[in-house]
């Protein structure tokens, strides 16, 4: 494995629960009213310090989306997914985000 870098965030940010590695500002949340498998999730605009597993077509609450998996990559936990693609129209503005779990 190569070095490791790390995108440093200037701002209040939300961060890995396991190693305490910057994920993402709070100022990047677009919505706050998520869920997940596990509780509370949030949608944020961007991501920093991830990396993606495999997509994988996922039926959730609100219909078919492509997503991927999303894990720290610091210490590879698992954080959250991104949307890669949206099948119901009114599901389109989540594409390119991602949700973090809290």
């Amino acid at each position: 494995m190569g070095r490791l870098f790390l995108v440093e965030l200037e701002g209040k940010s939300y961060c890995c629960r396991h190693c305490k590695t910057d994920i993402a500002l709070c100022d990047d949340v677009v919505s706050k009213s998520f869920q997940s498998r596990h509780g509370k999730a949030y949608l944020f605009s961007k991501v920093a310090n991830v990396y993606a597993g495999k997509k994988e077509d996922r039926m959730m609450m609100t219909g078919m989306h492509t997503v991927v998996d999303i894990y720290c990559v610091k210490c590879g936990s698992y954080v959250g997914w991104r949307y890669e693609f949206a099948f119901e129209k009114s599901q389109k503005y989540k594409e390119g985000k991602s949700v973090l779990e809290s």
